[in-house]
């Protein structure tokens, strides 16, 4: 809290904890025990400390990966916090390139007013 004024993300690995796609590369990257993974998962902490700014994310309807990204889970986090922000599902984008060049704009617009005011 306070660090940072405004969060967006493009189809994160929203519980990686729980998803078999997090859970490999969180042992990659933070090591085997898992007790220190909490700390690095978006649904975690949305549940544990919930975010003082606003957030913006976006998933595409049609991304092949959308099961291991568990966007679900991080929206049920941010409604039970009544976390303020915005999860939009954009119709018929995948994981691709063209998903976030199409709404770049909107996150540099996003976090730029929460930065300005």
């Amino acid at each position: 809290p306070g660090r940072f004024k405004s969060v967006s993300a493009f189809a994160p690995i929203c519980n990686p904890t729980a998803s078999d796609w997090g859970r490999p590369q969180f042992s990659a990257y933070l090591g085997t025990d898992e007790s220190s993974w909490a700390a690095h998962d978006a649904t975690l902490l949305m549940r544990r400390r919930g975010f003082d700014g606003p957030m913006l994310i976006d998933q595409g309807t049609a991304d092949q990966f959308v099961d291991k990204l568990r966007p679900e889970a991080l929206a049920e986090a941010m409604a039970a916090a009544r976390q303020g922000g915005t999860f939009r599902m954009q119709k018929g984008y995948d994981h691709s390139y063209f998903f976030v060049s199409t709404f770049m704009e909107d996150h540099v617009s996003f976090h730029a007013q929460a930065f300005l005011g």
